[in-house]
């Protein structure tokens, strides 16, 4: 005899218990976490190639099914029931042990990489990064290095949690189309593409060849190495370069005027991925209060200010064959401390490690450069804009609790105000979770004092 539920919630107080697809995800995903830690403490497998194989393609069935299992049988619309109460999505015990292995392991990835098995001359790789090695050898002909290691994580992590996430979001057009660009660009674009690049012209010196970088995030594309690199590259030298100047001056600016920065941080950007795929349990955890706003202003705009004055001291440097700009070291004093504060422990450290205490959009929100200059852009001349009915919302919360960006929109909405904020990506989810259609997010230009007349009129009749 069944259960009787004679609970009033709208959401189901007795959830059920794991579906046999939720296990055995968890199951296959530990096959592939225990390989390479395997690896990591010095297991020499003797077919590698396999046993990455194996690995890899665990690590990216498991979100997968454990998706199906969790999703497959609920009803239409997007489902958020019981993030505060789970460990993992509310700052619990389990978020802070996750938190802390994110940390340790970047910590490990950008200073101490022998301890990942980095070898280096005459030592060939070990640990885990040896494990690579055969797939390093096959995309470009040379032994892996621990960011070759690190990208195809990062690559794998953003196919099987994007996969998850659109299982999940299944019912809403936009968010499939979005997590198909965020995958179809870290896949192709950051990952395959200048990987093969770099087997066809083992000759050239190191260049960035990833075509949907851009500075400033992309912050050491003027340094002197990088652009000499670049000039004496030939053909694909000149294009990456030519390339990387048409982002920055024309591509960026007349995409953000048509689609706000959106177009970047929810569609191409690597980081922005990682973060609604890896990052979307931790969405609701972004602070929506004034003070969070006050210091995300400060912090985001003065990393932008600090990535420009490196950029003009880098850029003194090339053209006048220079080592010096106002009498300071140009590495000692401007490359190498942002690289290490911003590029490796804001973006890297924090930026990620920070995912299950802060929020999924801890770098783009308060570090990251080229959000805070596509933000300026968006805020004051670009068409993008999500336009509230505020007649029509019931004040449920829904949109100011998953806006990974800390932007209150109840409060938006209540008032009939479109949101036209420098820190809003588009995710768009906002839109999705609304139970009213009160959110659409729009492109055009759209007087903001006639709309919200418009809707307070229409609220009053």
């Amino acid at each position: 005899m069944s259960k009787v539920n004679t609970s009033l919630s709208i959401s189901n107080p007795h959830p059920h218990g794991s579906h046999w697809s939720e296990k055995l995800g968890v199951a296959v995903g530990s096959v592939g976490l225990l390989i390479l830690a395997a690896a990591l403490i010095g297991t020499d497998f003797s077919s590698k190639g396999m046993v990455l194989g194996v690995a890899l393609l665990s690590l990216t069935a498991a979100p997968i099914l454990f998706a199906y299992g969790k999703y497959n049988n609920t009803s239409p619309g997007i489902k958020n029931n019981g993030v505060w109460n789970r460990s993992l999505s509310s700052r619990g015990l389990l978020a802070w042990g996750i938190g802390v292995l994110l940390t340790s392991f970047y910590v490990v990835l950008y200073w101490y990489p022998t301890l990942l098995g980095q070898g280096g001359g005459e030592v060939a790789n070990s640990g885990i990064i040896g494990l690579f090695d055969p797939l390093s050898m096959a995309l470009k002909g040379k032994p892996a290095s621990q960011w070759f290691v690190y990208g195809t994580l990062y690559t794998v992590a953003i196919i099987g949690l994007g996969a998850k996430f659109m299982y999940k979001y299944r019912h809403n057009r936009y968010q499939l189309l979005r997590t198909s660009s965020v995958i179809l660009f870290q896949l192709g674009f950051a990952f395959l593409i200048p990987e093969i690049l770099q087997g066809l012209n083992p000759d050239l010196a190191y260049f960035d060849m990833d075509a949907k970088n851009m500075w400033p995030l992309d912050y050491d594309f003027a340094h002197s190495w990088h652009l000499k690199n670049l000039l004496n590259g030939g053909n694909l030298g000149m294009f990456f370069l030519t390339l990387g100047v048409a982002k920055f001056l024309l591509i960026s600016p007349i995409l953000t005027y048509f689609y706000g920065k959106r177009w970047y941080c929810s569609w191409v950007c690597g980081c922005g991925g990682l973060a609604e795929t890896a990052g979307d349990s931790f969405r609701q955890l972004s602070d929506k209060s004034l003070k969070a706003w006050k210091i995300e202003r400060w912090m985001i705009y003065s990393v932008l200010v600090l990535v420009t004055i490196m950029t003009i001291a880098s850029l003194y440097g090339f053209f006048t064959n220079s080592g010096t700009f106002l009498g300071l070291d140009i590495y000692k004093y401007f490359q190498k401390p942002y690289g290490f504060f911003i590029g490796a422990a804001f973006s890297g450290v924090v930026g990620v490690g920070f995912y299950p205490l802060l929020g999924n959009r801890v770098w783009c929100r308060f570090g990251c450069p080229m959000a805070g200059l596509l933000g300026l852009q968006q805020k004051f001349f670009s068409r993008f804009r999500i336009t509230t009915n505020g007649g029509q919302c019931i004040s449920c919360g829904n949109c100011s609790t998953y806006c990974e960006m800390g932007i209150d929109v109840r409060a938006y909405a209540q008032k009939g105000q479109n949101i036209v904020r420098a820190s809003c990506v588009g995710c768009g989810v906002c839109s999705a979770v609304c139970p009213r259609g009160v959110l659409k997010l729009e492109n055009g230009k759209i007087d903001l004092d006639q709309r919200t007349s418009e809707l307070k009129s229409l609220h009053i009749r």
